[in-house]
């Protein structure tokens, strides 16, 4: 999404918000129980992880983050932590803050479809190369089903396999 303008038009509509720093490694939002905040990156770099595996390092100021939480009411899906010294706008009711109907709704609602375009190139372009293939692979088909289709998936993520009792 970076590029379109969505994210730094954002921080048009941040004047009034509480401006908070943080030092490099500390966690803006924890993987886990809804905090219910949002924050807008104004200087800085983040990283995004989840559980251990970094999946986004992002640099461009007015990216939100948080927003997903918000949205759909439940816990944070990852960890969003200060790769460097970071300035971020903390909008501590994120959801009555886009119940509001401010113009940062439109840009989030701008930058999740991004998102979700980019996801299901991805899943497209997966599906392709791993056509025919009988094993987990083939959930593929399904999960991007989901996402075009009826928006929720009708198949658990995770293995089937049971643990080793011995580790």
């Amino acid at each position: 999404m970076a590029g379109d303008g969505s994210m730094r038009a954002v921080l048009d509509y941040c004047h009034g918000l509480p401006l908070v720093r943080f030092a490099q490694h500390e966690v803006l939002i924890a993987e886990g129980p809804a905090t219910g905040r949002m924050f807008i990156l104004a200087t800085g770099a983040i990283e995004v992880l989840r559980g251990q595996t970094m999946v986004a390092e992002v640099a461009e100021p007015g990216a939100i983050f948080g927003e997903i939480s918000a949205l759909l009411g439940g816990d944070h899906s990852a960890t969003v932590r200060a790769a460097s010294e970071v300035t971020a706008y903390r909008i501590d009711d994120a959801t009555a803050f886009m119940r509001n109907g401010n113009e940062i709704v439109f840009h989030v609602a701008k930058i999740l479809a991004g998102r979700l375009r980019d996801a299901t190139t991805y899943l497209a372009d997966f599906k392709r190369q791993f056509a025919g293939r009988s094993d987990h692979f083939g959930l593929v088909d399904e999960v991007l089903e989901a996402l075009v289709q009826r928006q929720s998936p009708s198949v658990t993520t995770g293995s089937t396999r049971t643990s080793d009792p011995r580790l």
